[in-house]
């Protein structure tokens, strides 16, 4: 059959006509009804990631299935599902130590013929059946679309060990920054939002955020100090994709403390970091990216029974032809996600 997909080039894209085959034995032929553009889209769009040109991009996919191969169960016609695009290999020792978020082989996968990325600004996908996950049939398709960055929150959050009554610092009020903000409300944390922005601050504080700072009016590592009893936060997670504040976010840390950092910081800058001060205290210093298999389960079921809502997280809906707006829309920082629907 043939269909359309959309690939990214240095601040331009370009439509390419494309066949599929009928669904092999393991595969899902999958309609594409929703697809976000994230910042994996805006940084390659910018030319601020080096990958091959033309990219095939979209990687936050909801659609429904419309045929299966003859040994895929528990799919049928259909049904609306989520799709793992960044796909794993299964055969690689990060894969087969339990580490499939570190796969060598997941940006080397061409969903469509020719053309390297995950390829869900797509009219259409051909896909392994373990890639696809079922969802509710009356949730909606741009909610659904949301698995993938909450499957990285998800793994960002369980590395950060969070328990309850925890004092958790979200730096940055992004998308990214908001999910982890809901998240460790539902572990049962206090958790104060840094943000430069006021308008960020506001959609903060309906995601749950106990606290805001607003780093133009106040100096945030004092602040931390002063609502801890100068204990310092349990947690830090940077999600701001600004080296200078991984130096902030460990002034932030009390002892025994751990720092996720979140956000990659393009262009990567060093950083200065006391060895004294991760020794005497104690603290955990790491980094959290893309999801496990099971995390992105874990953000369809959060999604799936209503537990978690990113709808606020929605800036704009555009059609598939309006990819090129909706790019240079995404990138304008008051701006959070911007929906294509297919």
């Amino acid at each position: 059959m043939k269909y359309n997909f959309a690939v990214l080039e240095k601040n331009k894209i370009k439509y390419v006509n494309g066949i599929l085959d009928k669904p092999k034995e393991n595969e899902v032929l999958v309609k594409i009804d929703a697809c976000a553009i994230c910042t994996l889209e805006k940084r390659v769009y910018l030319g601020k990631i080096k990958f091959d040109y033309p990219f095939a991009g979209g990687h936050e996919v909801s659609g429904h299935v419309e045929a299966v191969g003859e040994k895929v169960k528990n799919l049928n016609a259909n049904d609306k599902v989520a799709l793992r695009l960044l796909n794993r290999c299964g055969e690689c020792y990060y894969c087969r130590s339990g580490y499939d978020n570190q796969c060598i082989e997941a940006f080397k996968t061409k969903i469509h013929k020719g053309y390297p990325g995950p390829g869900g600004f797509s009219e259409y996908i051909l896909i392994d059946s373990k890639s696809v996950f079922k969802m509710p049939r009356d949730l909606d398709e741009k909610v659904i679309a949301f698995s993938e960055p909450l499957a990285c929150c998800i793994h960002s959050i369980n590395r950060a060990k969070i328990e309850l009554g925890d004092d958790v610092v979200i730096v940055g009020a992004g998308v990214m920054g908001l999910l982890h903000t809901i998240l460790a409300k539902l572990r049962g944390a206090r958790v104060t939002v840094c943000e430069i922005s006021k308008k960020r601050l506001e959609v903060a504080q309906k995601c749950g955020a106990d606290i805001l700072i607003d780093c133009n009016k106040e100096e945030p590592t004092k602040k931390v100090l002063n609502l801890t009893n100068g204990r310092g936060a349990d947690v830090v997670v940077d999600t701001a994709p600004v080296s200078e504040t991984a130096e902030t976010s460990i002034k932030m840390l009390g002892k025994t403390g751990r720092l996720i950092l979140y956000s990659s910081f393009h262009p990567d800058k060093l950083v200065k970091i006391s060895p004294n001060s991760i020794h005497y205290s104690e603290i955990i210093v790491t980094g959290s990216v893309n999801p496990s298999t099971s995390d992105f389960l874990r953000a369809t079921r959060l999604l799936s029974s209503r537990l978690v809502d990113p709808s606020i997280l929605i800036s704009e809906v555009i059609s598939f032809k309006e990819l090129e707006y909706g790019l240079e829309n995404s990138i304008i920082p008051e701006n959070y996600r911007v929906i294509v629907k297919m």
